[in-house]
């Protein structure tokens, strides 16, 4: 069976679960776009290389344009998010039941985050919801656990490599530009460094993007019998989902994004215009190298490690160790904490 709007609703009709699941597909990439996806491109606005409404407009189109594009380039990071857990079992009705559980647990548990303010990336709590989830519904079977490494991968990657290749791209612009007017120096800082934001809103629009689809189909999947999880593999995503989640993603923007803007604009360490360049050059390769090779990473602990790395060139006590600090706490408790709450929803929701 398909996976086209009139094959869906149908299942939808059978399993009303799987439209709960799609529902909160739906509410997670609008809330990512209105919180994540300006973290994309607020470089660009704390070294004043672009207003704040160009830069809101910009992020939008970018992450329902970057989505679609990378779905066709690769969705590497929807396969690893729908082959690092197995929901697959006889019963489609209980399998649906865990996976609702294990959103509701994600979404959960970054409202609690968000509350407390622990700075939990909203993509590392889905992947602790879905794992416990998984896992509640078959046992440690329930994660494929070559897979699920390359989400360790991610976050080590994220953290170290944006660190050092800030610092050492920061380091090659000042060689480059030695010589060169400051005012020559900056225009052409400008110039790049929105070119590259605008990259990095795409970029951030098919990791996030591909991430929350992968869920979706995955329930989709379920309901249609596609077999175990274990035999389940994506070829291709329903155009009508992709437009779906991007459209959703620019929509978020649009609602929430000035004030995320603004907020981070102000909160990030002061860059001159060369540094902010090096930052985003650092961001937009880690995301395109993890996107390229199925690694989910967070966009903004992937811009944060880079703007520390830059920092750190030219002194290491401008290094906000403690936000290193927070970011891996929100490691710490993410994973277990969510995990477990997805675990025991799912056992209660199974019941019913």
């Amino acid at each position: 069976m398909g996976m086209g709007l009139v094959e869906i609703f149908n299942q939808m009709a059978i399993y009303p679960t799987l439209g709960v699941i799609l529902a909160l597909v739906v509410l997670v990439t609008l809330v990512s776009g209105a919180t994540d996806a300006p973290n994309a491109i607020a470089t660009a606005v704390s070294t004043r290389c672009m207003k704040v409404g160009t830069a809101l407009g910009i992020a939008a189109v970018a992450n329902f344009v970057g989505l679609i594009v990378m779905t066709y380039v690769t969705t590497a990071v929807a396969e690893t998010m729908f082959n690092m857990v197995n929901f697959g079992s006889s019963d489609a009705h209980i399998s649906l039941m865990a996976l609702m559980a294990a959103m509701i647990a994600s979404i959960g548990w970054g409202a609690f985050c968000w509350f407390l303010g622990i700075p939990a990336s909203k993509s590392h709590s889905l992947i602790a919801g879905i794992t416990g989830g998984a896992i509640a519904l078959n046992g440690l079977d329930g994660v494929i656990i070559p897979e699920w490494m390359k989400v360790i991968y991610g976050m080590v990657f994220s953290l170290v490599a944006g660190f050092i290749m800030g610092w050492i791209l920061v380091r090659i612009i000042e060689i480059f530009f030695k010589g060169v007017s400051r005012r020559q120096g900056n225009l052409v800082c400008k110039y790049v460094q929105n070119v590259l934001a605008v990259i990095l809103a795409g970029l951030h629009g098919a990791q996030d993007g591909q991430k929350f689809m992968s869920i979706a189909i995955l329930g989709m999947s379920l309901a249609v019998g596609s077999g175990s999880g274990l035999e389940m593999h994506i070829d291709s995503f329903p155009f009508w989902l992709m437009l779906l989640c991007s459209a959703t993603m620019a929509l978020g923007t649009l609602i929430g994004g000035k004030r995320i803007i603004k907020s981070v604009a102000m909160d990030m360490v002061s860059l001159e215009k060369y540094q902010g360049l090096a930052s985003s050059l650092s961001t937009t390769l880690m995301l395109l190298i993890a996107t390229l090779t199925g690694m989910p990473v967070s966009t903004s602990h992937c811009n944060t490690s880079s703007i520390m790395g830059v920092g750190s060139a030219k002194n290491m006590k401008n290094v906000k160790w403690k936000v290193a600090g927070n970011m891996v706490l929100a490691w710490v408790l993410t994973f277990p904490c969510c995990g477990l709450i997805g675990w025991c929803l799912a056992k209660l929701f199974m019941l019913f």
